[in-house]
């Protein structure tokens, strides 16, 4: 069994990462996902009212990969036909398009998961509306039952992530004391007990913090609203 490429999982994102992908598939609608120049996650959504974009190193493209001198000014276009995407690349480049490692001869259809590689820039294509990616979702294990104060506390240790810092941690045990008004120790035993809830009770001790937020986000426990005060 293959591995996820590393824009498709979320071993490889941050927990604001995460967030920002979980908000774009709860939009419902297809968007492109990569990192730039200084390897920071960009989401560009693909509205039904956009009907055709540019890609390419040129400044006046709709997506502007200009950091990799093997893309082209323009090289490459995302067309949208019916209800799909689709990638068309008929000789507008010099090194060509790949999508899944397949050069691209004229145009292409996208499909959830399908990943673009302009030079060295890979895009993953993501349809959350469509059947694959339904299918996925609804595979994804639901989040599991907490208590009230539990919640409270997970909320809590997400909350630094409202406003999406590639470099924010959760919140330590004291802010989520002070916030909830409890003691120290409450925290203690409420994020046990989620580690407990999240299977994730063997986690290095280290690690388990940043993955308790990864997953409150990815099996919907959390949302950007809760975050909200």
């Amino acid at each position: 069994m293959s591995l996820p490429h590393p824009l498709l999982s979320p071993h490889g994102a941050s927990p604001a990462d995460v967030k920002q992908q979980v908000e774009a598939d709860r939009r419902g609608l297809p968007y492109l996902l990569f990192r730039d120049e200084r390897g920071a996650q960009t989401i560009v959504a693909l509205p039904n009212d956009r009907h055709s974009l540019a890609l390419g190193r040129a400044a006046a493209c709709d997506i502007c990969l200009s950091w990799d001198r093997r893309v082209s000014g323009v090289h490459a276009r995302l067309e949208r036909l019916g209800g799909d995407w689709t990638v068309e690349d008929d000789g507008l480049s010099r090194n060509g398009t790949f999508v899944n490692g397949e050069r691209v001869a004229g145009r292409r259809r996208l499909h959830d998961a399908d990943i673009l590689r302009l030079g060295a820039i890979d895009i993953a294509y993501r349809a959350p509306g469509y059947s694959v990616a339904s299918t996925e979702l609804a595979s994804a294990p639901s989040p599991p039952a907490l208590s009230d104060a539990q919640r409270r506390v997970l909320v809590a240790l997400c909350r630094p992530y409202r406003d999406g810092g590639a470099f924010t941690r959760p919140a330590s045990n004291a802010e989520i004391a002070d916030e909830l008004y409890i003691s120290v120790d409450a925290v203690k035993t409420h994020l046990r007990a989620l580690f407990q809830r999240f299977d994730i009770a063997d986690v290095p001790q280290n690690a388990k913090r940043v993955r308790l937020v990864e997953l409150g986000f990815e099996r919907g426990a959390v949302t950007a609203r809760d975050l909200e005060r």
